[in-house]
């Protein structure tokens, strides 16, 4: 029978409970969406692989995608944006990241994620924080300094303008369902839509 997190422990046991419990599901859940993807991702393997029960799981996940998005958040990484000295430079250096993290196996796992959260505005904000101040806080670090710099207007400093190229990006993997983006696209996104886009929304910057 699969451990109760509140049974008190045998020998050679130790009783996981809480917070500790907690870090043990999430460690497996992460392992078992490596190994399996989303489709193969079920609350049994995960119970297996953390030896506990499914109770335990549910009382602190309602289901398999928000156990999904909690392992995945756990797999993510946070890096911070490019600074090449300029506008055109950091953009693409930005847009090349992003496009081999999509193109990667854990890209792949995002995409599935996206795919089963649906038109779910909360899962999907949680999915690599896909919206919000926190999508856009690098693009307008990246814009920031390029409107310091008067290669961009202030008026571009909106979140919805900052992240438009990344939108465009996305809509590539998840509405076009490439697998990778060719080079001379991220180029086309920047070159005939973004830079015009930032420096359209004032007087030209001198």
């Amino acid at each position: 029978m699969a451990e109760d997190p509140m049974r008190q422990p045998g020998a050679g046991q130790t009783r996981r409970r809480g917070a500790a419990l907690e870090e043990v599901i999430l460690r497996a859940a992460a392992d078992e969406l490596t190994a399996s993807g989303y489709a193969g991702f079920t609350m049994d393997k995960v119970a297996a692989r953390a030896g506990t029960n499914k109770n335990a799981i549910y009382r602190r996940w309602s289901n398999r995608l928000t156990l999904g998005i909690a392992a995945y958040r756990r797999l993510a990484t946070a890096v911070p944006p490019p600074d090449t000295g300029e506008l055109r430079g950091d953009v693409l250096e930005w847009l090349r990241q992003a496009n081999r993290y999509w193109s990667s196996p854990l890209g792949a796992l995002l995409r599935e994620l996206l795919s089963a959260a649906g038109g779910a505005s909360e899962l999907l904000a949680q999915l690599q924080d896909q919206s919000g101040d926190a999508a856009a806080a690098p693009w307008l670090t990246i814009l920031g300094r390029a409107v310091a710099r008067g290669e961009a207007c202030p008026e571009a400093l909106h979140p919805r303008v900052a992240t438009v190229a990344s939108v465009l990006l996305r809509n590539e993997f998840v509405v076009r369902g490439a697998p990778t983006v060719p080079d001379d696209v991220l180029v086309e996104i920047v070159d005939e839509v973004y830079l015009p886009l930032v420096r359209r929304r004032g007087p030209n910057p001198s």
